[in-house]
């Protein structure tokens, strides 16, 4: 995994830096090698022998002491992130992925944490373990697990290693795993039921891919609401898209030929960036939402207020998503005896944000 970096310039004081590294090495009677194993928490080295190495660094005033105690606990400070690296995406500039990072960041700065955020490439292996057994983190928060096998892999090797770790909007059915999320069956569900009372009946679902349990959650969601109206569940309703806004967009046209058609009269969207692309691709082939047919996003992003029309979502609160998921891991990682503690699978609650994009859906058919 990728992890941000600083490059380094020799300069005086790092070879002062040098020299104290000695006067330690010789002071605890160990090598400058085994010091810098110490102090920089990378490489196995006996307790003993790393507390005589602190304690050399602190009458050497080498170290302060509160980082002293951390590397003489084992303790990094860092809370580690690990996101995936998505091609041709910032992730940064993703409303989900900034959100949900802004809240992390801001309970662990609170609680005396820095973040290291690791990017893990497509390919790579899933190796989550390595991150504690070299001391690089003192938990971490995963964010864009899948079930795939690699995944299920690396997760059970962190849990049997007893290393404090939380999924965020994933879930391992089997697994007792320690996950928040929103309640996205709720999400679906109420986007069903509110383009029921607008008059619709006949709504298509674009979903994600399977290996996310959001995309199983808000599935699920939709297929009780249905079931709840008496309408039949069918599988050509449901369109596959990948939570890219290109996806949405690929989507248009056989969405427009089902609406021409008489086939369907609304779409769920199982993100913003895919209803965007689907309202784009529908505009350019002629295609009035909110009066033809409606559209539903979901995670309610700051840019469906500037859609035309506007987009209606489900209000998914990921920067509280992200602060709870920080506080409860490391409510657990002070735990004295977190390996007996039961795992938490926290849900928040979502809205419907009612906008034009659905609020005059049936109306304006015939």
């Amino acid at each position: 995994m990728r992890k941000c970096t600083r490059v380094h310039y020799e300069s005086y004081a790092e070879r002062e830096e040098g020299l104290i590294r000695k006067k330690v090495a010789e002071l605890a009677g160990v090598s400058e090698a085994t010091v810098s194993r110490v102090l920089s928490g990378v490489g196995s080295v006996k307790e003993e022998t790393a507390r005589r190495v602190i304690e050399a660094a602190e009458q050497l005033n080498y170290v302060p002491s509160s980082l002293a105690q951390r590397f003489a606990l084992r303790k990094s400070g860092n809370l580690g992130v690990i996101l995936p690296m998505l091609p041709k995406v910032n992730l940064f500039s993703t409303y989900y992925f900034s959100e949900v990072l802004s809240g992390i960041g801001m309970t662990a700065k609170q609680r005396g944490y820095d973040l290291l955020l690791l990017f893990r490439e497509p390919d790579e292996p899933r190796d989550y373990a390595n991150l504690f057994r070299t001391q690089k983190v003192d938990g971490c928060i995963i964010l864009g697990a899948q079930d795939v096998p690699p995944e299920r892999a690396a997760l059970a090797e962190l849990k049997a290693g007893h290393h404090p770790f939380c999924l965020v909007n994933q879930r391992f059915d089997g697994e007792a795993y320690n996950t928040v999320d929103a309640d996205q069956r709720k999400g679906s569900y109420d986007a069903v039921k509110h383009l029921l009372h607008q008059g619709c009946k006949q709504i298509c679902f674009l979903n994600g891919p399977s290996v996310y349990s959001n995309s199983l959650d808000r599935l699920q969601g939709y297929r009780d609401a249905l079931e709840e109206a008496g309408l039949p569940f069918l599988s050509e309703r449901v369109l596959l898209g990948n939570y890219s806004r290109k996806s949405g967009y690929l989507q248009a046209k056989a969405v427009a030929d089902l609406i021409r058609s008489g086939q369907i009269d609304a779409v769920i969207a199982a993100n913003d960036r895919m209803a965007i692309g689907l309202l784009q691709g529908l505009k350019e082939l002629g295609i009035r939402v909110g009066e033809e047919a409606a559209l539903i996003g979901c995670d309610d992003s700051d840019v469906v207020r500037m859609t035309d029309p506007p987009l209606s979502s489900i209000r998914v609160p990921f920067f509280e998503i992200g602060s709870e998921a920080a506080s409860r891991l490391l409510d657990r990682m002070q735990d004295p005896n977190p390996e007996s503690a039961a795992s938490f699978d926290a849900k928040l609650p979502v809205k419907l944000i009612e906008r034009a994009s659905s609020a005059a859906a049936g109306t304006n058919r015939t």
